[in-house]
């Protein structure tokens, strides 16, 4: 009697192992959110072609240059 009531336990618990393996797994699958567009700023490369980069990827701290302020480093760069 005890030997059939061993079996049938393991049994129970193979099969709830598996069920909750392939849970776990599906859950994984399909839980996935997929990401919306992130939001990108057109910016020019060095070389002069025009590339897109993710904002999340910018580290400046979104500080404005004044209008002197960039007429002087465009005098300082002709200079050079």
């Amino acid at each position: 009697m005890k030997e059939v009531q061993k079996s049938q336990s393991r049994k129970k618990f193979l099969l709830s192992s598996a069920a909750a393996l392939s849970s776990v797994t599906a859950l994984r699958f399909f839980g996935r959110t997929k990401k919306g567009k992130s939001e990108t700023v057109k910016m020019l490369a060095q070389d002069g072609t025009l590339v897109e980069i993710d904002k999340e990827h910018l580290v400046s701290p979104h500080k404005k240059i004044t209008d002197s302020e960039l007429q002087h480093w465009i005098k300082t760069k002709q200079k050079q």
